[in-house]
């Protein structure tokens, strides 16, 4: 096969695959600028595309004629998994792959961004901060975001009382978006519902640069009989906003992870904030009345 020949079968190849009709090299030198018309995205307009993430997941059903289609409906009604994608040949349609892109990208901006300066403030909380000095030796180093240096203990110390029933936190963890989403409005809830019991909490540390076992540093130091820290989650392809909140009865340093209970997905798709914080509250309630959390909650 010679060069004429080979460079008549890739143009025959690209044509067949783009559906553009024929190609036709531009003279040397000379810059190709193609009709906009022909490269605008579907569902585009004015050259702008849609917000492809404000598309629901669980009613987006790309199989092209399908076998049953309203059954498979019903079926992608109940979880936001990728299923029903369809296939353009042996790869993802362009909607599947753009949509994974800005879902991966949300979920990149969430680890990486800081939850704002002023959110503690806004909210009442107090901040302080783990060993961490920044978001790469957050991420580096989980043992440093476990533990505060003596300044924060310090302002630890001063704001929350020595022995407290119950101490509730909010913690940044892996998800700024999570905790911006859901955490006011998930503490509100919770000391509503607390106050119903009779029992009161004492003003909110915010955490920054906070793992779990953060908890577990602040229950020693206060020496409260059980703390709840709410934090942000791992984000996923699903959603950058889960929050997840932790309760421990005694938190200590060292105690292990089966003594925590954990109410997880707490956002918009899963349990929204208002309802998580009412179970929490109950929850607080069971675990004081029994003396346990984790699996002694279960056992008792």
């Amino acid at each position: 096969m010679n060069e004429t020949e080979l460079k008549q079968m890739v143009e025959q190849m690209v044509r067949d695959l783009a559906g553009r009709g024929e190609l036709h090299a531009a003279p040397k030198g000379e810059v190709h600028h193609p009709d906009p018309a022909q490269t605008q995205s579907p569902g585009s307009s004015g050259g702008c595309h849609s917000d492809i993430t404000e598309v629901d997941l669980r009613k987006q059903y790309l199989v092209e004629s399908p076998a049953n289609g309203p059954a498979f409906l019903d079926l992608k009604a109940r979880t936001p998994a990728r299923i029903g994608l369809g296939r353009a040949g042996a790869r993802y349609k362009t909607d599947t792959m753009l949509r994974f892109r800005a879902d991966h990208a949300a979920a990149q901006d969430s680890v990486f961004s800081l939850v704002a300066e002023d959110y503690p403030a806004k909210h009442g909380y107090f901040p302080v901060q783990t060993l961490c000095e920044t978001k790469d030796e957050y991420l580096t180093r989980p043992d440093k975001g476990r533990r505060f240096d003596e300044a924060n203990q310090a302002i630890l110390k001063q704001r929350l009382p020595q022995g407290a029933k119950v101490v509730l936190a909010v913690g940044d963890g892996l998800s700024s978006a999570a905790i911006e989403a859901n955490a006011a409005d998930c503490i509100d809830a919770i000391r509503a519902g607390l106050k119903g019991y009779g029992i009161e909490a004492p003003e909110v540390p915010f955490v920054k640069f906070c793992r779990v076992g953060a908890g577990d540093h602040i229950g020693q130091i206060t020496d409260c009989q059980l703390i709840c820290l709410l934090v942000g989650e791992r984000p996923g392809l699903v959603t950058a906003e889960s929050m997840s909140a932790y309760i421990t009865y005694m938190p200590r340093l060292g105690v292990p992870e089966s003594k925590r209970t954990v109410v997880s997905n707490i956002h918009k798709g899963g349990t929204n904030a208002v309802e998580a914080g009412a179970h929490i509250a109950q929850l607080i309630r069971d675990i004081l009345d029994k003396k346990a959390s984790g699996v002694d909650l279960v056992r008792s």
